[in-house]
């Protein structure tokens, strides 16, 4: 499974590697005792920033590694493993850095973007690993396109079962095949929901009207009512399936142009330390 070759990749050869980074980062910080103080300007300053910097650029060149697909630079699985345990790590080694000085400055805001795509990261993890299989849990062997053809086909149904009925139901029927909606604004993708959601105020609509129809009526009625209920759970399950797909998308319209932020802040980073320091 993805989340077993992505934490377990190679017995944990990176979480290892990261663990090292981490404790020998934080054991020379420990013993390391600068008369100011540690800061970014010592010995050691230099040598975190100088790791740190080399990770942002190696986690920005696995963006080029998964898009090269005849590379012999190792499996994407193992970048990919390599890539979350170091973007973890990375929190250390720059906090240490920066000898936990922070002020209103291009190195505060290098260091505030690389918290923002790391988090942003996490998250695309935990998208990756979680909504996958909620997703095939939610479609039960189907595709999104085979639930709009089924949404579809009752659609037909439920006008010809309204057209046994009044015109006023006919017109309610009418509205909720041409006016219910899949997917939408950003928001309604997220949330999976649609406050004026055609087919469920069919669904009520209808109910009321039934009420009123007489007795020998009331068999396409019933046949209606469930018909809608079918495409009112329908409906549902397919808004579920394009917030999954917009929680697992979402997070690189984020991560990816403040990778590229962070990559500039740390480029006026490093020029203001060596040339105007």
């Amino acid at each position: 499974m993805m989340h077993q070759s992505l934490f377990v990749y190679s017995g944990y050869r990176y979480f290892k590697l990261c663990m090292v980074l981490i404790i020998t980062s934080v054991i020379a910080y420990a013993i390391h005792t600068p008369v100011d103080g540690p800061n970014g300007g010592t010995w050691l300053g230099y040598t975190l920033g100088g790791l740190g910097a080399a990770i942002i650029l190696l986690l920005m060149w696995f963006g080029m590694r998964k898009r090269s697909y005849k590379s012999d630079m190792g499996q994407v699985q193992g970048w990919l493993s390599a890539h979350v345990y170091l973007g973890v790590a990375l929190i250390i080694i720059a906090t240490l850095h920066a000898g936990f000085q922070i002020g209103w400055n291009i190195h505060t805001l290098a260091y505030i973007l690389m918290f923002i795509v790391i988090f942003s990261g996490i998250f695309g993890v935990y998208a990756y690993l979680r909504y996958p299989a909620l997703m095939t849990k939610n479609r039960r062997g189907n595709t999104l396109e085979l639930m709009l053809v089924e949404m579809s086909e009752l659609d037909r149904e439920c006008r010809e079962a309204a057209a046994q009925l009044t015109d006023e139901i006919n017109k309610c029927i009418l509205d909720c095949s041409e006016n219910t909606k899949i997917g939408g604004s950003v928001w309604q993708q997220l949330s999976g929901k649609d406050s004026n959601c055609a087919t469920l105020a069919a669904f009520n609509k209808a109910g009321e009207l039934n009420k009123l129809l007489p007795k020998e009526m009331a068999g396409d009625a019933s046949h209606l009512m469930t018909l809608l209920g079918k495409k009112c759970e329908l409906v549902q399950r397919a808004r579920r399936d394009v917030q999954y797909k917009a929680m697992m998308d979402i997070w690189l319209y984020f991560h990816v142009p403040l990778s590229f932020a962070l990559l500039a802040a740390l480029t006026a980073h490093v020029v203001s330390i060596f040339f105007y320091w």
